[in-house]
């Protein structure tokens, strides 16, 4: 009868080891989740209070030549990527009517000449002079403005960027060329409102251009404009850049930099900034109490090894440095 008993007791026993052990690792597993960190204090740091913005740089000047009627266009003289100079002959037309009316103001001078000669004697009534003389003057302005649209010549310094119509063809809506001014070039940026006093005509700018990576250029505030867009709440400034070796073109893409003085912000190490997997988000874990807190912020600018952070933490927060794959949000941590 006892080994009947005894038999039946142990799987009761068994279960109560069991049961004993299990109680003993629950008591232990909040020690071993500890993740070991590193930690800094985010603070307070005077920083430039530098602002940026994108952009297409833009020539200051564009010229679409164009001669002011319809006419057959006898003779282009330059191609796409040519350099013009001020007044250079880029496109010659039809000039037969100006052969005509050049014809005209000769046969119209010799006449004059002979009138004059002719009131010298008294042959001749000064009105009639008079009204050769007025003819000659009304002819030689006539002469003018189709010579103006029979030669083209270029109004700036530049460069062609556009070539519509080849030798013989009939001009009709498009221009003939495009010129565009290469020295200086623009960059047109959308300031926010709220720096709407802090822009000044002349204050310096930073260019950076992604086809120069390592080149920064220089610039200067040219224009501001006078109202503010109610859509977006900005404002239009215009950057002038100096492009004396003709190294920036027009539609190349900008970033622009605007100096206003210098401000405090929070700043944290790099290390402490990790990416949002799948996002552009970016993140910190502060301690608190002992645990992890995942906090999303906003940066700023990169300052070396450092982040200045606009927005997400606070001055004095215990901000990890190491650590951070192994942790999520309320982790028990230990530095």
């Amino acid at each position: 009868m006892k080994t009947k008993k005894l038999i039946k007791l142990l799987p009761l026993l068994s279960l109560g080891i069991l049961i004993s052990c299990g109680e003993k690792t629950q008591e232990t597993s909040p020690e071993d989740a500890k993740v070991k960190v590193s930690t800094t204090v985010a603070t307070m740091q005077t920083v430039d209070n530098i602002s940026g913005y994108t952009a297409n740089v833009q020539a200051d000047v564009i010229n679409h030549i164009t001669p002011a009627i319809p006419a057959r266009i006898e003779k282009i003289y330059v191609e796409i990527g040519d350099r013009v100079n001020v007044g250079q002959l880029l496109v010659q037309m039809e000039s037969s009517n100006l052969q005509q009316q050049n014809a005209q103001l000769a046969n119209l001078e010799r006449d004059y000449a002979r009138y004059t000669e002719l009131l010298k004697v008294g042959g001749i009534a000064q009105q009639q002079v008079d009204q050769m003389k007025t003819q000659i003057d009304i002819l030689k302005a006539a002469i003018k403005n189709i010579r103006d649209n029979t030669q083209l010549r270029s109004p700036i310094n530049g460069i062609v960027t556009a070539r519509n119509y080849d030798n013989g063809d009939v001009f009709a809506q498009l221009p003939v060329l495009t010129v565009q001014q290469l020295n200086p070039l623009k960059a047109i940026i959308n300031v926010s409102e709220t720096d709407f006093t802090k822009v000044k005509l002349g204050m310096p700018a930073n260019i950076k251009l992604d086809v120069y990576e390592n080149e920064s250029f220089t610039g200067k505030v040219s224009l501001v404009y006078p109202t503010i867009d109610a859509a977006t709440h900005t404002f239009g400034v215009e950057v002038a850049i100096h492009n004396k070796d003709a190294k920036v073109r027009p539609g190349m893409y900008a970033r622009v930099e605007l100096n206003f003085g210098s401000k405090q912000s929070i700043v944290v190490p790099d290390m402490a900034v990790q990416k949002q997997a799948g996002s552009n988000d970016k993140y910190v874990y502060i301690v608190e109490s002992g645990l992890a807190k995942y906090r999303k912020v906003e940066l700023g600018l990169r300052l070396g090894a450092n982040y200045e952070i606009l927005s997400g933490i606070n001055p004095g927060d215990e901000v990890v440095t190491a650590g951070q794959s192994r942790l999520i949000d309320g982790t028990s941590v230990e530095k």
